[in-house]
């Protein structure tokens, strides 16, 4: 038996094992999790085939979605079998599956890798699977498959807050091999009740199971349901239709006309994620920015450092921020090696007050060691390659990026127009198109079903119409630091300042270090005074990888760097999502993704996910605790009561 399990958050209870000839046992309720002789056969036969599942895949149009839901996941195997019943039977044209299940304990990554070696013949599929699989922390985790054609929603959780914060309907539901005696939170009256919540007219199921109380139950909330024969000998199943005529008990997604065009005002990194996102679903995009290239404003920097500061406290603001690292880590995994350079990274303990902090972090909460794990001095520095004054936090799955190269990469797509050395004008919208008027008399104007402002400090002046908001822009300059000057880290060192590892060719090899936070500054040249604020502090949190060199005034002056101004907001959360107007009202195909801070390398590939989700009407990469935080309403300034 395994010792007792932390109840801290967030991490997870996995489900616990036990293996006979090669089958894995679940030891909470004693059922085998698959049959390795026709396992795979009946997740075909019993899900795929009962709902119908080859045809409705053909017929998914242009841009559209397919969304299926199942009540678990466990080794994976219902849905591996539907990833590549799409793959064969699925659309040429760009459309996507959104595959949503939930599972209370879920396998750990070992377990799971041993129980998909029973399957061969799913061959890279399970692959794909296995290195995107998520660390074992509770709440939703979006994986994004074959290059965008597959979207995986885990939830990692009770099936209630599952159904009760997730938003999506679905086309069909896999109700898996639970009988109420086994798995009574599975089959609660309330809980079928929520699954209808997540139905539409049309919504098919399939139920591996034979009871009684469940057809009736799924019949008392609007299916027509009927018994027909399993996949094995003398076994029964049933499926089932939502009725034409029952509406869901409340909306649970955002779809509503097709969009097919989006223009995106904004080239940085939050707008060309989602350009290239969109353009992946079969949308149509242009990319506008002033600048002549993509990422030449705060995401051009050379390095930028992917990280995030977890909050003692887990709440929904630490869980924002944790999925977000999460998701950005699994997204950039695909430019490893080339603009991603997952290094490791080390929060570094640097002060008392920040010691303390990192004490209390421990104490009441409980991480995988996959995401994070405290480290003492001698294991940092071994961890860094760096002499160091003490331990911290060490993150195995971060590292730093090169953003500008980034941006250009993604605004590559074929889908994507880029409309660049070009500023916006005005823009209104007529019958239900926007109409974006170009500065300069030889530009046309762009037209577009939605316009997403991504526009970073400038996105104030970018949104129509006369109302104030509370954005602020935020100075911040980067130090180019030649290697002969700062001993190179093998990994991202964060405190006051974070250090790079030095990168370039040989003898002219260079570290980026940063960066300023100034407040009230708007000088966009490089100074020799934030050069020095950026060696300082990175002398109080390193002091033994510094040359002394740099405490002569004049090699401040010398020094190269980069300015950019960060966009963040009153209350330093990122806004994403509808624009709604100061009295509530939701704008029209209008939207923002900006807010981002100095945070935009970790949360703008989540963003930009769950921004392409509401443009497209698709199921929501975030839950409704998480999406609140986001929300747009809350940047308009509060009117001043008159007197």
């Amino acid at each position: 038996m395994r010792a007792p399990f932390s109840t801290n958050p967030p991490a997870i209870e996995p489900a616990e094992l036990v293996w006979h000839d090669g089958v894995p046992k679940s030891r909470l309720f004693g059922d085998a999790c698959f049959s390795r002789q026709y396992g795979l056969n009946e997740s075909r036969h019993v899900f795929i085939a009962q709902n119908d599942l080859k045809a409705r895949f053909a017929a998914v149009p242009e841009a559209g979605s397919f969304v299926v839901a199942a009540s678990g996941f466990g080794t994976g195997l219902n849905f591996l079998a539907t990833w590549q019943a799409w793959e064969s039977c699925g659309p040429s044209h760009a459309a996507t599956l959104h595959f949503i299940a939930i599972e209370r304990f879920p396998l750990t990554l070992a377990d799971l890798e041993k129980a998909l070696s029973c399957w061969p013949e799913l061959g890279d599929v399970s692959g794909e699977l296995i290195a995107s699989y998520p660390s074992l922390v509770r709440g939703a985790h979006r994986l994004v498959l074959a290059g965008g054609r597959v979207r995986l929603t885990l939830f990692f959780g009770h099936a209630n807050d599952a159904l009760d914060t997730l938003r999506f309907q679905a086309d069909a539901w896999f109700l898996d091999d639970f009988t109420p005696a086994i798995n009574p939170e599975m089959w609660q009256g309330k809980t079928i009740a929520r699954i209808r919540q997540h139905c539409k007219p049309g919504t098919t199921l399939a139920a591996l199971t034979s009871e009684d109380t469940i057809l009736r139950t799924l019949e008392g909330v609007g299916f027509r349901m009927q018994e027909c024969e399993g996949f094995g000998p003398d076994q029964t199943m049933q499926r089932g239709v939502f009725r034409s005529d029952i509406a869901p008990l409340t909306p649970t997604d955002t779809a509503g006309k097709p969009v097919r065009s989006v223009a995106i005002i904004g080239a940085g990194i939050a707008g060309c994620l989602l350009a290239n996102n969109l353009a992946r679903r079969g949308c149509a995009v242009t990319l506008i920015d002033s600048a002549e290239e993509a990422g030449s404003a705060a995401s051009g920097n050379l390095q930028g450092a992917m990280y995030v500061k977890l909050g003692v406290e887990f709440n929904h603001q630490t869980e924002l921020a944790l999925s977000a690292l999460m998701f950005s880590q699994r997204y950039y995994d695909s430019y490893r090696d080339t603009l991603w350079h997952p290094t490791g990274l080390l929060q570094l303990a640097w002060s008392d007050s920040e010691q303390d902090r990192q004490r209390r972090f421990i104490e009441r909460n409980h991480y995988p060691e996959d995401l994070l794990r405290p480290v003492t001095r001698q294991e940092a520095e071994n961890l860094t390659g760096a002499r160091l004054e003490s331990g911290g936090l060490w993150f195995p799955g971060s590292g730093w990026l090169e953003p500008g190269k980034l941006c250009k990469s993604l605004a590559l797509h074929p889908g994507v127009h880029k409309a660049l050395g070009r500023s916006v004008k005005e823009m209104a919208i007529s019958d239900g198109q926007w109409h974006l008027s170009i500065a300069g008399s030889d530009n046309p104007d762009i037209q577009a079903d939605c316009v997403v402002i991504c526009a970073g400090h400038q996105s104030p002046q970018v949104i129509p119409g006369s109302g104030k908001f509370r954005f602020k822009a935020i100075r911040g300059q980067v130090t180019h630091m030649p290697e002969t000057l700062s001993e190179s880290p093998t990994a991202v060192i964060c405190g006051a300042r974070y250090l790079n590892p030095a990168y370039g060719t040989q003898g002219q090899r260079l570290a980026v270090v940063g960066a300023t936070f100034d407040l009230r500054n708007d000088n966009p040249h490089s100074t020799a005074e934030s050069h020095r604020e950026n060696i300082r502090e990175l002398s109080a949190m390193v002091p033994q990888m510094l040359s002394t060199k740099l405490a002569t005034s004049d090699v401040s002056e010398q020094l190269a760097g980069r300015v950019g101004f960060r966009c963040t907001t009153h209350d330093y959360q990122p806004a994403a999502g509808p624009l709604f107007d100061a009295e509530g009202r939701v704008e029209e195909g209008l939207y923002l993704l900006t807010g981002l801070g100095s945070k935009g390398l970790t949360y703008a590939p989540l963003l930009a996910e769950f921004v392409a989700d509401q443009i497209t009407g698709q199921p929501s990469a975030l839950p409704v605790t998480l999406a609140r935080r986001l929300a747009t309403g809350r940047m308009h300034q509060p009117k001043v009561a008159s007197s």
